[in-house]
């Protein structure tokens, strides 16, 4: 028995684009969630390990500002707006004096924050996939790596691994 033969295609066969998620610079580097709701720091640290970043956790703006000052090497801080004690534009706040080029993306469900609320902080809604995550995250890093190359950052220090406070 022969084997069937299929027709000839009409036109030549291009590659697949690649999909948009895998542009995504998925270089490690070391994160701070902070969120006082523990299933979404739980999501958010999955979805940032599943990227390939280390994830530090705080579920207070008291617990974040505690790793600052303990050296650990962070490249991004990404914290929920609406924390009892400490909002999270508060912590960006004491955040920057502690260091002043440390990029921030801030997560809110909030449409619209408050009018006494005047920040430029990047946003990203909730609920939020890992793509958008992905997206949102690449572009801070990649301004944050731009700026370390140009010598406007300050020296980096030594990562940890993933640890929850």
């Amino acid at each position: 028995m022969t084997a069937p033969w299929l027709p000839q295609a009409a036109t030549a066969v291009q590659a697949a684009e690649p999909a948009e998620a895998s542009a995504v610079d998925a270089s490690s580097a070391t994160i701070l969630v902070v969120d006082d709701d523990a299933l979404i720091a739980m999501s958010t640290v999955d979805m940032l390990t599943d990227l390939g970043h280390t994830v530090l956790e705080a579920h207070s703006g008291a617990q974040a500002l505690d790793l600052l000052r303990d050296g650990y090497a962070i490249d991004l801080m990404l914290t929920d707006y609406a924390m009892p004690g400490m909002t999270g534009v508060e912590l960006v706040e004491a955040a920057r004096a502690l260091r002043p080029d440390l990029p921030v993306l801030l997560a809110t469900g909030y449409a619209e924050l408050p009018e006494s609320t005047a920040t430029d902080l990047p946003r990203l809604a909730k609920p939020y996939t890992q793509h958008q995550l992905a997206a949102v995250t690449a572009k801070l890093l990649a301004k944050a790596t731009k700026t370390a190359m140009s010598g406007e950052r300050s020296g980096a220090l030594p990562s940890v691994s993933r640890k929850s406070v």
